[in-house]
Formats: C-alpha cells, structure tokens, sequence
C-alpha cells in the first residue's frame, strides 16, 4: 500500500477536564474512503476538528503528506489540501449557489483551474447548476448539503473531512448522496467520513475506525467491520 496520506499518532484531545479523544492512532491512504463508527461522544466529531486544527491537541501528531500540522492554522490546512464538511453545513443563506462555491477558492492560486472545478461540481450536482443563481438559504436540506460538498471540491483539496453527510436527509437523499460521495473518491479524492448511519458508511468505506469513549476499540477492513459481532451488535441494529 502506498504511503500514507494522513497520520494521526497518539493523538489526544481534551476539552478542559473533559479528554474526547484518547491516543487516538489512525491512517488514512491516498484514494482511500475511511469512515469512523461510533456513538454520540465518541470522539468522531473531534477527530476531524483536530485534523483541520479547529480544536487544539494536548499530545501527539497529526501528519498530512508527511508535514506535521500540530502548530499549522487552519486556514493554511485548507491551503494545503485539506476541506471540511462540517455538521450543520454551514452554508451562507444570502449568497447564491454559485457565489458560495466560488467563496471557496479564496486560497487557490491556480485560477485557471477554478473554472475547470465548477464545471465538475455542475456535473456531479446537476441541481447546483440549475439553482446556482438561487440564494443559498432558498434550497432544500439535500441541495445545501449538496452544496457543502461542492464547495469542498471548490478548495481543490486532496483529503475531503466529511461530518454526517446524511444527517436531517430523507432516506432517498441520503442514497444521492452516498453515492456522489463514492462518484467523488472515484475521481481521486480521499474521503474521511463520520456518519451516524453506520451500515451505509461500512458498504462505501474501504476501511473502517470505531471509535468507543474516545479510543479505538475495533479497525479494518469495512466489509470485516459488517460483519464483526461488536459491531452489529451495536452499530448496525444485530
């Protein structure tokens, strides 16, 4: 397998008394689509606030290409290839579409390619470019989530941090979506995914974390993980 392209090592990260990830040792490869199980309060959501540096870390590392990212900021993070799509979305309400995805650029210094990637959003999200003159605000649950993703593509990152995609979506959404997320590592971007719907994230995933009070309590291969006993047991219903 190649190097990997995103290390975490001992990772620990503390919210004042409170310690919600706890050596915390993952790795993601490039292509890869890794995703991470486990309750609410298990340390999904802080794992990836970390790797963007949203959260500080008490203790090891976190590597990106090799580059230690424990002091880098965050908005040099997404200059460096990493993009997040945060629970909630996030997406602004008075700015169109079209306008929210170009915001994302703000770090990119290959313009020429700008143009290049919102026409590869237009084409994954038929509906985005049908609305992309539309305010933000004025789109339905599963068109902002849409947009979130797109303006991921648009940072031109090669690690996308994906936190609960599907979440508030009705169940045909969350297949779209599953299924762009999929189209999305087939054209060459790494996804590392956190999702509340266990089974779904197993069946895209190559490789698969869970997560229990912040440590790692099982890791492999995602279909080994649907089928392990813990698992089912508590993750995907028996």
């Amino acid at each position: 397998m190649s190097e990997p392209l995103l290390v975490l090592d001992d990772v620990s990260v503390s919210y004042g008394q409170i310690r919600a990830v706890r050596g915390l040792s993952m790795t993601v490869h490039p292509g890869e689509i890794v995703t991470l199980v486990g309750a609410n309060g298990a340390g999904k959501t802080t794992t990836l606030r970390a790797v963007s540096r949203l959260v500080p870390i008490a203790s090891g590392r976190i590597l990106f290409r090799g580059r230690d990212l424990t002091r880098v900021p965050a908005h040099e993070v997404v200059r460096l290839g990493v993009c997040h799509v945060p629970e909630g979305r996030g997406v602004f309400a008075n700015l169109t579409v079209r306008e929210n995805l170009l915001l994302a650029t703000y770090s990119r210094r290959d313009r020429d390619r700008i143009n290049q990637d919102l026409d590869r959003v237009f084409s994954i999200f038929p509906r985005l470019a049908e609305r992309q003159h539309q305010p933000g605000g004025t789109l339905s649950g599963g068109e902002q989530q849409m947009l979130a993703v797109g303006r991921a593509i648009m940072t031109g990152g090669e690690l996308m941090l994906l936190d609960e995609p599907s979440m508030g979506l009705a169940p045909i959404l969350v297949e779209e979506i599953f299924r762009i997320l999929t189209e999305i590592n087939r054209q060459g971007t790494t996804l590392l995914l956190v999702e509340q719907n266990a089974r779904m994230a197993l069946q895209i995933a190559h490789r698969a974390y869970v997560l229990e009070a912040g440590e790692v309590a099982v890791s492999g291969p995602a279909e080994d993980l649907l089928d392990h006993p813990r698992v089912r047991e508590a993750y995907l219903g028996g």
